[in-house]
């Protein structure tokens, strides 16, 4: 499958600091998670040459890690059980391990005390892109493969990032969701960002003004964009001022997860279901009931369980000799078929899993997170 890169802002969780406010068993039981590591706090020194190539074929008969930035958020559990499948199709042990908070010195402190204990290879959430260079350098040095998901290690400290989306990507879905929500006819849709200010939500409203010009779209008519500022009221109030100026209004896309909950919500209220249609940027606890209701009959995200398992198959790629970390690299990833391993300017050799992932009636209860 082809896979394009990502801006940097986009390979961390960052990528969702507005957006998020935040399945298979393993072939072996996994240990408890991990909660405290010895004393040492300090990171190893870093080195002035990281190891970038993973071990010979076979080399490497014990635990694979799984390492989260914290233990008990559903969103890190629902990629462990990603990964469990993964270690199960692959006959391998994968240790899920953590610190009990979102932590960087926690964290650079588990991972020295993994590091001694030579597992085959570590997949990193980190906490702290910077701070964990070091860290990172010295698994690498003792022959220990690094792979960082969900939230990026600075490229010196890793050997392969797996990148969960593409900006354009998110963008594009976002209309395309829109375009199904409101038919073959067409109409008015609006959107209901976060603040004006933000960025990663600016990059994505020009994506979608630059998707609406594709002869596919021609029926849908962007008439507004609003801000919430990230703030239920306002984002409610935002939404309901939306149904007054435009009373024939069909669509609100809302690329943030505040944003998209209280525009359903909004719906709800004012018995707009099936007249107004709410989609974006959600996830699926908090969008569940809009979703059965009708308010928000899909939304996108990608899915943190896909993250966990491509996870787990690059760091069993790197670690048996399968994959060198390379540019152009390729192995594939079970279910998920076939990986190309890129060279971006900055994001360094990355791995992308693909387009965000939608939601909808039909597998909305698959998901608890």
């Amino acid at each position: 499958m082809k896979h394009r890169s990502l801006f940097l802002t986009l390979t961390v969780l960052a990528l969702f600091s507005t957006v998020l406010s935040a399945c298979g068993g393993a072939a072996t039981p996994t240990q408890a998670p991990t909660t405290a590591a010895p004393a040492a706090t300090d990171a190893p020194a870093a080195t002035e040459m990281p190891a970038t190539e993973a071990p010979a074929a076979g080399a490497c008969e014990g635990d694979y890690v799984l390492v989260p930035k914290n233990l008990g958020n559903p969103y890190f559990d629902t990629a462990n059980n990603g990964a469990q499948e993964a270690a199960k199709e692959l006959g391998i042990n994968v240790l899920y391990q953590g610190s009990a908070t979102a932590d960087a010195t926690e964290q650079i402190t588990l991972l020295n005390s993994l590091i001694a204990q030579k597992p085959c290879a570590l997949a990193i959430s980190a906490n702290d892109a910077d701070a964990l260079v070091p860290t990172g350098q010295a698994a690498m040095q003792a022959g220990i493969p690094v792979v960082t998901w969900d939230s990026a290690i600075a490229t010196e400290g890793r050997n392969l990032l797996i990148n969960q989306a593409v900006s354009h990507d998110i963008g594009a879905i976002q209309i395309q969701m829109a375009s199904d929500l409101a038919g073959p006819d067409g109409g008015k849709i609006a959107i209901l960002s976060a603040t004006s200010t933000a960025p990663n939500q600016n990059g994505w409203i020009e994506v979608m003004k630059e998707e609406l010009k594709k002869p596919e779209y021609s029926k849908l008519e962007l008439v507004d964009v609003v801000y919430g500022d990230d703030d239920d009221t306002k984002s409610y109030n935002e939404a309901q001022s939306l149904f007054t100026k435009y009373p024939d209004l069909k669509v609100i896309i809302a690329p943030t997860t505040v944003g998209v909950a209280a525009a359903a919500r909004a719906v709800t209220d004012a018995n707009l279901i099936g007249k107004v249609f709410v989609t974006g940027l959600g996830t699926p606890n908090q969008m569940r009931e809009y979703v059965k209701n009708g308010a928000a009959p899909q939304f996108a995200l990608w899915n943190p369980a896909d993250l966990g398992y491509l996870a787990v198959y690059a760091m069993h790629a790197l670690a048996t000799g399968e994959i060198k970390g390379a540019a152009g690299d390729k192995f594939t990833a079970g279910k998920l078929g076939d990986y190309t391993v890129e060279d971006d300017p900055d994001l360094g050799l990355n791995v992308l899993l693909g387009k965000p992932f939608i939601w909808d009636k039909t597998n909305i209860d698959d998901s608890n997170w």
